[in-house]
């Protein structure tokens, strides 16, 4: 099960190494920590992103409205054991999936445990987003254009959303207790700065599934580990 293994995955917090200032034994000095490193790479994906198809609405007067379509080929790529000091703090950030042309824009959204997604509503028609997933059930009820309603993620998974009203409206929102994961950029690539040397295993999330995990290490010292996933 997809949000199961997300879940696990992120409470690994013991499995990896500790980062931060250190006080050496018996001493009482702190000592620096050891230099980070960035992992980075491109992730491919063959063959052209899925689709959803749209149910008429009554409102279409016998013509579709117009619809647009959301980057479909973003993934998010992520540590399982990420390291121990980056589950200390809680996020206050605010992000935002806009309810556009009967659309979810961004398609998907990663946020980490804390944060709060506002939901705007940029059409002309209602909408009324909501959740049944697990780690965050959530209504927000039918609202008209101009408006806006939040929805505070305080667990690590994955979230679905969709809308009540317009069937082929859906997006995902994948809620981490730390900050090393990252979203392709238009070109597939992806960065996670600032990684403690260790081994780590790196894994890809796309469209409602991890997809692949590969093992790398960052060296003592740092410097940039580069890591390509192409996705079957």
């Amino acid at each position: 099960m997809v949000t199961a293994r997300f879940v696990v995955c992120l409470a690994a917090a013991a499995l990896g190494p500790t980062s931060g200032m250190v006080a050496a034994a018996g001493t009482g000095a702190v000592q620096e920590a050891p230099a980070v490193g960035r992992i980075r790479g491109r992730v491919d994906i063959p063959g052209p992103a899925p689709t959803a198809a749209r149910r008429p609405t009554v409102t279409d007067l016998g013509m579709p409205a117009p619809r647009e379509e959301p980057d479909r080929k973003r993934a998010i790529v992520y540590l399982e054991n990420a390291p121990t000091g980056a589950f200390d703090q809680r996020s206050t950030a605010r992000a935002e999936i806009t309810q556009r042309q009967e659309t979810f824009i961004p398609h998907v959204l990663a946020v980490r445990v804390g944060t709060t997604v506002d939901f705007p509503n940029e059409d002309e028609t209602y909408h009324n987003v909501f959740s049944l997933s697990k780690v965050r059930r959530f209504d927000l009820g039918r609202y008209a254009a101009g408006r806006s309603k939040p929805v505070r993620f305080d667990e690590p998974g994955v979230v679905r959303v969709f809308c009540d009203i317009h069937s082929h409206m859906s997006a995902f929102v994948l809620v981490f207790n730390h900050r090393f994961f990252a979203t392709t950029d238009a070109d597939g690539r992806y960065s996670l700065p600032d990684v403690p040397p260790g081994r780590y295993t790196v894994t890809v999330w796309y469209d409602g599934s991890t997809r692949d995990s590969r093992t790398v290490t960052v060296p003592t010292g740092g410097g940039v580990v580069d890591l390509d996933f192409v996705l079957r």
